[in-house]
């Protein structure tokens, strides 16, 4: 079991049941995007904070990309900590995920609730506002993580652009960067603020095709999958099988190999082939769609 890591080899020796739920389990696969888009965050982190203007960054990609786990990843790098000097937590980064019916009072108690403090009821939306920013300096927030940036195209177009200039405006008071995450939406949402949208960088996480970084991606998926035999995922004729399967969607490719994980070993088998690709219970995002429309039309 060379091929795995230390602990995949240990989970390798359970029972089927335990070793499906192991391989459930989130984990971080450091590819080269993933990793630059992770550089890009901690360069802003350790170079913006405190300039007039500082710069922001926007990752787009598809849903079910990867987005989310790479700023997961930043948060467990960046954690948050307690100041007993101080008498506070000292939040390096704070992350929140936009509301799909945001207003400016529910997004500064999204953002007072990140950072753990009791939103209450205030009658003025002034001081809502005082209280958030007060909080923020205190807590020596750093830069600010906003995911799901796309739900802001589901309200009306005021509160869009009340939004936006909220966004911009904690950036120029607390002089943080902001870091975007969301779908090619989150894009033509900034598109309504023009001093917004040259402040944000795009960094674009694409689907994954059959290629060489794909292969070493899925290389990185099997040292972690607690099969005692290699079953070659990032070779050619596999790797092909995952790509068009999962639509080149990384967290499609989890799932998918997750299910064929569990059809080889339901067939006896330590390792993955073909079949167990093409004959587990998988199912692909537009099959699903396609499912669901013929539903609805009956």
């Amino acid at each position: 079991m060379e091929h795995l890591r230390p602990e995949a080899r240990r989970i390798a020796e359970l029972p089927k049941v335990e070793r499906l739920g192991h391989l459930a389990t989130d984990r971080w696969i450091g590819y080269s995007r993933a990793r630059d888009a992770l550089q890009r965050m901690n360069m802003l982190l350790s170079t913006q904070a405190g300039r007039v203007r500082p710069q922001n960054l926007l990752i787009v990609g598809p849903s079910n990309n990867g987005k989310s786990t790479i700023a997961e990843k930043l948060q467990r790098q960046h954690p948050r900590r307690c100041s007993q000097e101080r008498d506070r937590n000292i939040f390096p980064v704070l992350s929140i995920q936009m509301l799909p019916n945001a207003t400016v009072p529910r997004f500064h108690a999204q953002l007072l609730d990140g950072l753990g403090a009791p939103v209450g009821h205030f009658q003025r939306g002034d001081t809502l506002s005082a209280i958030t920013l007060n909080l923020m300096r205190a807590c020596e927030v750093g830069l600010l993580v906003i995911d799901e940036l796309h739900n802001l195209l589901c309200g009306s177009s005021s509160r869009q652009r009340e939004i936006l200039g909220l966004i911009r405006y904690l950036g120029n008071e607390l002089r943080i960067p902001i870091v975007g995450i969301g779908t090619k939406d989150a894009w033509l949402a900034l598109r309504l603020d023009d001093q917004l949208e040259n402040r944000f960088q795009p960094f674009l996480l694409p689907r994954w095709a059959n290629d060489a970084e794909t292969g070493r991606l899925l290389a990185s998926f099997e040292t972690v999958i607690p099969l005692q035999e290699c079953s070659g995922l990032g070779l050619p004729v596999l790797r092909k099988v995952i790509v068009e399967r999962s639509e080149g969607l990384i967290g499609e490719m989890h799932e998918l190999l997750l299910r064929a994980t569990d059809h080889a070993l339901t067939q006896g088998r330590e390792r993955i082939e073909e079949c167990d690709l093409m004959e587990c219970s998988f199912q692909a995002p537009t099959y699903r769609r396609q499912m669901m429309d013929r539903e609805l039309r009956s």
